[in-house]
């Protein structure tokens, strides 16, 4: 009898969150190892579909790294990078988009659908939902600036289809793939697509989820909260340092672009976003206004 009075204290724990969230919208950002293991897609999957039949309206937003890089390599097309940021020339990117859109995309949406959801998948180029330009690259290399390819920087996101699916009982579930006026096509940085699509739709929460426990201090501890001036600091300080830097910058820029909360999390923890969202401690960082 305990382990189910365990369980009914955990929903009840649960409800005023669900009541606050009701009708809102998520966007989170899926990648790394949450993308990776199966186990864990197939419970993020069920963790989506339970988002949307409680009322929020989760919006998807992935990368695909790794995937794009093996099939590179399969393909035995040389990879360049520049401070993390892969060159992307025309052939490069056939295939970001391919993989992308036609392997990744598909193959999240039939995960959700398979828990019981309905996803569609998209791309930055339906609707009109990402706009981007040519990235500028400042670093030198023998007195050249580097041309980074068809890596764009978003200039506008026109959110209409989404609102259409959530309205819809859909859940979208979005590549980060961009144009311009004139038709090229944009690889766009997936932190900094989910960043813009959230500010957009003025969510209620940015989500990241990320291969590390979140935000952590100089001496290793997780730092659960941080405010847009702590975080700020800490980069300034350099004790936020590496690859989490553009992630708290997404962040911050989302909360100035309107998003009432962001999250960055632990994507190897099972169910990591529930317990970010449903509980009172939760698991990774929170970074507020």
């Amino acid at each position: 009898m305990e382990k189910y009075i365990q369980k009914a204290n955990v929903l009840i724990e649960s409800l005023p969150y669900i009541k606050e969230f009701y009708n809102k919208i998520f966007v989170i950002k899926y990648g790394g190892s949450a993308m990776e293991d199966e186990t864990l897609k197939k419970e993020f999957a069920k963790d989506i579909v339970l988002l949307k039949y409680i009322g929020i309206n989760p919006v998807i937003v992935h990368g695909g790294g790794k995937q794009i890089g093996d099939l590179l390599a399969r393909l035995q097309k040389e990879t360049k990078f520049v401070e993390g940021l892969r060159i992307t020339d025309g052939e490069t990117m056939e295939v970001v988009e391919m993989v992308l859109v036609g392997k990744v995309n598909k193959e999240i949406v039939s995960l959700i659908n398979s828990a019981g959801g309905k996803a569609v998948g998209l791309s930055g180029k339906d609707g009109g939902l990402l706009f981007a330009k040519k990235m500028k690259h400042s670093k030198k290399s023998g007195g050249q600036d580097i041309d980074m390819g068809m890596i764009g920087d978003i200039t506008k996101v026109n959110p209409e289809v989404i609102h259409t699916l959530d309205t819809s009982k859909f859940i979208p579930v979005i590549a980060p793939i961009a144009t311009d006026e004139h038709g090229n096509t944009y690889n766009v940085n997936a932190d900094t697509a989910a960043s813009e699509i959230a500010s957009a739709l003025c969510a209620e929460k940015l989500v990241l989820l990320t291969n590390v426990n979140g935000v952590l201090c100089a001496d290793g501890k997780l730092k659960p909260t941080l405010t847009e001036k702590a975080a700020k600091r800490l980069i300034d300080d350099k004790e936020i340092h590496g690859g989490m830097i553009p992630k708290v910058r997404c962040c911050i820029n989302a909360l100035k672009g309107g998003v009432k909360k962001t999250h960055i999390i632990d994507g190897r923890v099972i169910h990591a976003l529930l317990i970010e969202i449903f509980t009172n401690k939760g698991i990774g960082t929170q970074i507020i206004k």
